[in-house]
């Protein structure tokens, strides 16, 4: 069975240490799908999120890991908003363990915030939501 494309979109200011947890993760014996790190990582300018939106186009679906000031990461809600946009499936992984992860302005208010544990991974990458 091929592996879910999964790409991360994360607040590259404060949750970069996150993205990198969640990488270390996919490389696990029994990962059920593969990361495609195609963050941003210049400024936000030009055609970005035309090149954002080719990259979705690619993916199975997208793992938003929210932390504490994910809800001002402008980057994040643009990219929620063109997984909506082009239908690309997304769930909001809680970075943190406090209780202080929020979400992205896109976000729907029906979207869920999940706990960040090694199930619920392999489950919400296998469509359980």
């Amino acid at each position: 069975m091929a592996k879910s494309k999964v790409f991360i979109s994360f607040d590259y200011d404060n949750d970069s240490d996150l993205k990198t947890l969640l990488i270390g993760q996919s490389k696990n014996e029994d990962t059920p799908f593969e990361i495609s790190d195609w963050s941003v990582k210049e400024h936000i300018q030009g055609d970005w999120k035309e090149k954002v939106r080719a990259k979705l186009r690619r993916v199975d679906q997208v793992a938003v890991i929210c932390g504490e000031h994910t809800h001002t990461a402008t980057g994040v809600s643009a990219e929620v908003k063109l997984a909506q946009e082009e239908g690309v499936p997304y769930f909001l992984l809680k970075g943190r363990a406090n209780n202080t992860c929020t979400k992205p302005k896109a976000a729907k208010t029906s979207d869920k915030l999940y706990k960040w544990t090694w199930d619920n991974l392999k489950a919400l990458v296998g469509g359980g939501r």
